[in-house]
C-alpha cells in the first residue's frame, strides 16, 4: 500500500481495492454535513472579484434509491450485528428518506475505515449539529461506546445567520479509538500557562528556579498571599511541603473546547475558496495529538487537501481520497505549490488515451474538470446544462503592465471533432475578448481543423519577443505524453488562474509553540 498517495473515486472502492487491514495510524474525515446545500468552488479573477466561474464542488443531498438500499443490504450481512440493529432501528424511525440515505452511506464507510486502522489508532469524525448525534450512535456501533474519548467542540466567530434562532458558531469533532491501547502525545497540544499562573511561582531557589510552595495546609491558604510567609512556614515546617517549580510545568492540558482557531477568513493567507476548508492549524492539533513522525494518516473525504498537506509538514505519511477530479487536481496543485520539491503518486487518474475515453464516457463534467487541469485552466461554470457558452475552462494570464488577459478553453470528449468546432471556438474568442483559445480534445483534429485554427492568426505579446497561435489544438494524448502544452506569455507563471499556496518547509507549523 503506497503512502503519499492521492485516490481519485469513491472512498469505499478505494479502501477496499487499496488499504490493508489495521496499516492507519490516524483516520481524520470532514464528510458532506447532509446540509442539502450545493458547494460551489468561487475561483477569483485577477482584479480579485468573485468570478462567474462557479463550479460546483460537491452536492451536499442524499436520497434514498437503489444505491442506498445495496449499501444498507451489505451493512445487514457484515459481521458487526450491533451496527446491523442499530441500522435496523433508524430506518423504522427515519424511514427511506434523505437522513437514512445519508447515514446508511457512513456506516458502511465507517467500518472500512475501522477495518484499515491499527489497534493503536485514533479516528477524528468532523461535523455540525445537522447529524452529529446520529453520527455519535454509528461511531457508538463500530468502534465501541467504550472506546469514545471526546466530543471536541470547536468555535469560531461567524455571522448570525438568521433571526430566528441563536447563531450557530461551532463544529463537533467526534474522537473514537480503535482500542484501549492508543497512541496520545498530550504534551504536543498542552497550552501555555497562563499569566496569572506563572506569577504564582514567586519563590526563588538557591539555583535560581522559580517554585512555590505545595502541600497539606499551604495550597488555597491564605498563607499564600504572602511571600515571606511562604518562606517561613517552608523553614519552620519542611515536612508538610513540597516545591513545585515552574520550569518543570509543561502547559496546561488542552481542554475538548477549542475557542483558539477560527475559521478561514475571507482575507486569509491560506484561503484557496474551496468549501468548508478547514484551517491547517486545526488538522495540526489533531495530528500532532494522535500520530508520531513517519505515522500513516488518511482523510478520506480529503476536499482540498487540508489534513493531507499538515500530514506533510509534520513529517507523517499520508493518504487522501475524493470523489471528484476538481478536488485532485486542486490537491496535486496546492501541494506542489507548498512543497516545491515533493514527489506523491495519484491513483484513479487517467494515465493514458484509454483511460482518459472511459472517463468521457462514464462522466462528461468529470472528464471536463480533469481535462482543464491537464492545462491548468479553472472549470467553468460546473453542471449548468447549456450555460458555459462554448467555455469549459478559464486561464489568466499578464504579459505586461496593463493588467491580466484572458485564455478561453473549449473540452471536447466525443469520438468525432470537426472544423464547424474550431470556428465555434473562434467567435468565442472574440465575444470573450480573450487573447487566446485552447481546443482540448480526445481526437486527433483533421486537417481541415488545422487549416481553420492557423488561418486564426497569432497573438502578439506587447513585451516578448514571440507569437502565439491564437487557437491552439490540443490532444489529450499528447497533453499526458508531454508533446503538447499550451504556448502563452505569463510573467506570473499561473497566479493569476489559482491561488497559490504558501511555500512551507516541513515541520513548519501554523500553530502557537509552547509558551508563547
Amino acid at each position: 500500500m503506497p503512502a503519499n498517495t492521492l485516490y481519485y473515486g469513491d472512498n469505499i472502492d478505494v479502501l477496499r481495492e487499496y488499504l490493508k487491514d489495521e496499516t492507519v495510524d490516524l483516520v481524520y474525515l470532514d464528510p458532506p454535513f447532509n446540509s442539502k446545500r450545493d458547494y460551489n468552488l468561487l475561483f477569483k479573477t485577477p482584479a480579485g472579484h468573485e468570478s462567474e466561474s462557479q463550479v460546483t464542488a460537491f452536492v451536499d443531498s442524499w436520497h434514498w434509491g437503489e444505491q442506498a438500499e445495496a449499501e444498507y443490504s451489505q451493512i445487514l450481512h457484515q459481521r458487526n450485528t450491533q451496527l446491523a440493529e442499530m441500522m435496523r432501528g433508524f430506518r423504522s424511525f427515519l424511514g427511506e428518506n434523505d437522513v437514512m440515505a445519508y447515514l446508511t452511506m457512513m456506516a458502511n464507510r465507517l467500518l472500512e475505515l475501522h477495518r484499515v486502522m491499527k489497534p493503536t489508532a485514533s479516528i477524528y469524525l468532523h461535523c455540525d449539529p445537522t447529524a452529529s448525534h446520529y453520527l455519535k450512535l454509528l461511531m457508538d456501533a463500530v468502534f465501541g461506546a467504550a472506546n469514545f474519548r471526546n466530543e471536541i467542540v470547536w468555535c469560531y466567530k461567524s455571522r448570525p445567520q438568521s433571526k430566528r434562532y441563536f447563531g450557530r458558531k461551532h463544529d463537533t469533532i467526534l474522537f473514537y479509538t480503535k482500542s484501549d491501547a492508543y497512541y496520545f502525545d498530550w504534551e504536543s497540544v498542552v497550552r501555555p500557562l497562563s499569566e496569572s499562573t506563572v506569577n504564582k511561582y514567586r519563590l526563588i531557589d538557591e539555583n535560581g528556579r522559580k517554585y512555590r510552595l505545595e502541600g497539606r495546609g499551604i495550597t488555597g491558604s491564605p498563607i499564600r498571599s504572602a511571600k515571606d510567609v511562604e518562606q517561613k512556614w517552608e523553614i519552620s515546617h519542611p515536612e508538610l511541603v513540597v516545591r513545585d517549580y515552574l520550569d518543570e510545568k509543561i502547559g496546561v492540558c488542552q481542554e475538548d473546547w477549542w475557542t483558539d482557531i477560527n475559521i478561514i477568513n475571507q482575507s486569509a493567507t491560506e484561503r484557496l475558496g474551496y468549501p468548508t476548508q478547514k484551517p491547517e492549524s486545526l488538522l495540526e492539533r489533531i495530528i500532532n495529538a494522535s500520530s508520531s513522525p513517519g505515522d500513516l494518516v488518511l482523510d478520506p473525504f480529503c476536499g482540498c487537501g487540508t489534513a493531507v498537506v499538515a500530514a506533510e509538514k509534520l513529517e507523517r505519511k499520508w493518504i487522501g481520497i475524493d470523489i471528484t477530479h476538481l478536488a485532485v487536481a486542486l490537491i496535486e496543485k496546492r501541494m506542489q505549490d507548498t512543497f516545491p520539491d515533493i514527489t506523491f503518486d495519484v491513483v484513479g487518474t487517467p494515465k493514458d488515451l484509454e483511460a482518459a475515453r472511459d472517463l468521457a464516457q462514464r462522466n462528461k463534467y468529470q472528464f471536463q474538470w480533469w481535462a482543464c487541469s491537464l492545462v491548468k485552466a479553472q472549470p467553468y461554470d460546473g453542471k449548468k446544462k447549456g450555460a458555459d457558452g462554448g467555455v469549459d475552462g478559464l486561464i489568466f494570464f499578464q504579459d505586461d503592465a496593463h493588467g491580466s488577459k484572458k485564455i478561453v478553453v473549449s473540452v471536447k470528449g466525443g469520438d468525432k471533432v470537426s472544423v464547424a468546432m474550431v470556428r465555434d471556438l473562434r467567435a468565442v474568442v472574440e465575444r470573450e475578448h480573450a487573447a487566446i483559445g485552447l481546443f482540448v480534445t480526445l481526437s486527433a483534429p483533421t486537417a481541415p481543423m488545422l487549416v481553420e485554427a492557423t488561418s486564426a492568426g497569432w497573438y502578439v505579446s506587447p513585451t516578448i519577443d514571440a507569437n502565439f497561435p491564437r487557437i491552439q489544438l490540443l490532444t489529450i494524448e499528447g497533453l499526458l505524453n508531454g508533446t503538447e502544452a499550451p504556448r502563452y506569455p505569463d510573467l506570473t507563471r499561473g497566479g493569476l488562474t489559482f491561488k497559490r499556496a504558501q511555500q512551507k518547509s516541513v515541520k513548519e507549523s501554523t500553530g502557537r509553540l509552547i509558551g508563547e
